[in-house]
């Protein structure tokens, strides 16, 4: 067993040394080198670049190119109009296929209803978290601005040090300010579009302090400390309020999903009392006002434990 052992490492070790350990050889000069061989496309990329393309050109003439691109770049994804489609396309595709195999076209219509609210919630949920990180980023983002400025650089210096040291999607953003200001827009211009974008009522304060000290003068480090103070005892008021608050959302989710739940219990152990509901008109009745009540119920507890600051 020992000289098999030993076998198998020397064997491991001539493996290594053939593929890694390659002998160096010298490499062909230019005049010597064959032309690379054109690479052939197979059909399935011929395929979706022509649909790619009709898409684009369908969303150019209707003019949504601009509102895609838009929900695009807000929740952050690198991908072209016509190309999301596809695969938003795609995925209505399978689920319309799944759907019709599994009890017919109707559940499979709404398998496409549901998988189009899917993706369109997909987008939201990604605006919302992304917002969300920028608005917690923003206390650091502040400090290296007036880092910056304390250290002697400009304004706009300290902008581009923040695009090139803050994590995403601060400095996406600011890097999108410093492009912004050099092709020749105003610098609070700039920033105000920015918390338009991404709907933080912090970073416009920021804009309209750099805006009021580009007009009156005076230490703009001191003045970003001032805001940023204030933004960080702001920000930890509200998480204290939504710990406060979580004890009722949780209350919130588990009132809403119980009748869902026991619905789907009761339909899987006794499915003819589920179908006795959809039998008689009083059964109508009942499903409708029950969902008419969850719908009041929901919208009440979410006035409760949403909170405005």
């Amino acid at each position: 067993m020992l000289v098999f052992g030993f076998a198998c490492c020397y064997a491991a070790l001539a493996v290594f040394g053939i593929t890694v350990l390659k002998p160096w050889r010298p490499k062909l000069g230019p005049d010597r080198r064959r032309p690379a061989a054109a690479e052939g496309t197979s059909v399935l990329s011929r395929m979706t670049g022509i649909t790619s393309s009709t898409i684009e050109e369908v969303l150019n003439r209707r003019g949504w190119t601009r509102a895609i691109s838009v929900a695009l770049e807000h929740a952050g994804l690198v991908i072209a109009p016509a190309d999301f489609l596809i695969l938003a396309g795609a995925a209505c595709l399978v689920a319309i296929i799944c759907g019709a195999l599994l009890g017919g076209p109707l559940l499979g219509l709404f398998g496409a209803l549901a998988c189009a609210l899917g993706v369109k919630m997909y987008l939201s949920f990604l605006a919302g978290k992304r917002r969300k990180k920028f608005a917690d980023q923003l206390d650091d983002s502040l400090q290296l601005l007036s880092g910056g400025l304390r250290a002697g650089h400009s304004l706009q210096r300290a902008v581009d040090a923040v695009s090139q040291q803050a994590p995403s999607p601060t400095a996406e953003e600011f890097s999108r300010i410093m492009n912004e200001t050099r092709i020749g827009r105003d610098l609070t211009d700039a920033m105000d579009q920015t918390a338009e974008r991404m709907k933080s009522e912090d970073f416009s304060w920021v804009s309209q302090a750099i805006g009021i000290h580009r007009e009156v003068g005076g230490d703009l480090a001191d003045v970003l400390d001032q805001v940023g103070r204030t933004i960080r005892e702001r920000n930890q008021i509200q998480r204290q309020v939504k710990a406060l608050s979580a004890e009722g959302k949780m209350s919130a989710y588990v009132l809403m999903a119980l009748p869902v739940l026991i619905i789907g219990v009761l339909a899987i152990i006794s499915p003819s009392y589920i179908v006795s509901f959809g039998s008689s008109p009083l059964g109508w009745g009942m499903v409708a006002g029950g969902i008419l009540m969850m719908t009041v119920g929901g919208l009440w507890l979410k006035k409760i434990v949403s909170f405005k600051f």
